[in-house]
């Protein structure tokens, strides 16, 4: 069994505004350094699979930078019939992302990963959001683009804005995972890994201890 950490400093591995407002949520000191770390899916690489080795990669990548702090990693991956969907990137791989979700059932598989690398805690796990799209006209794709650009979404959504407005119902066990963080399992790994956000203080900063 690895040991747990006694280090308080608390690092997001992204630069994602959100998944950091998100984790402002805990009320707990951290800082964002981007992972620098390449995205490519491997050749018939499953969508669940794609997102728990990138949030794994995440949290690698940058607890070996800062070996004292506690890591979270994280990455989505929508899926459709059994294809990953990313992010569109622009508006008309967004446009032909939503008329295919129209009216379908699409999975966000949202992967985490605390690690810390002095002290050998390593956990990742996934949570899935099962999401049915209502049947979406093309005036309303068009509408909705328009209004909330989200093409660094996976999926071309943005649960947390008026992209809601593109959903018939959802199905979630930690209900932030669809906006890219799942925050119950995330403080389930922090108190693992010996970070209880209620009951701790903070005592360190991350840039004092490197």
């Amino acid at each position: 069994m690895p040991q747990t950490t006694t280090a308080r400093a608390l690092i997001l591995a992204s630069t994602s505004s959100y998944r950091k407002t998100l984790m402002q949520r805990l009320q707990w000191p951290f800082e964002c350094v981007a992972p620098l770390v390449d995205e490519t899916p491997g050749d018939g690489e499953r969508p669940v699979s794609l997102a728990t080795r990138l949030a794994l990669a995440k949290a690698q990548a940058v607890s070996r930078q800062f070996p004292h702090a506690l890591v979270i990693g994280s990455d989505q991956v929508a899926e459709l019939h059994g294809e990953p969907l990313g992010k569109p990137m622009s508006h008309a791989v967004a446009v032909q992302q939503l008329q295919r979700m129209s009216g379908q059932e699409v999975t966000f598989h949202t992967a985490v990963c605390v690690r810390c690398e002095n002290s050998g805690f390593e956990d990742v796990q996934v949570a899935p959001v099962h999401v049915r799209f209502r049947t979406l006209s093309d005036p309303a794709i068009e509408a909705y683009l328009l209004k909330d650009q989200p093409y660094d979404c996976a999926g071309a959504s943005k649960s947390e804005s008026l992209g809601v407005a593109l959903l018939e119902r959802l199905d979630s066990d930690d209900p932030t995972a669809l906006i890219g963080l799942p925050l119950i399992r995330t403080l389930q790994m922090l108190r693992a890994a010996g970070l209880d956000v209620l009951t701790m203080t903070p005592h360190q900063s991350v840039a004092s201890n490197h």
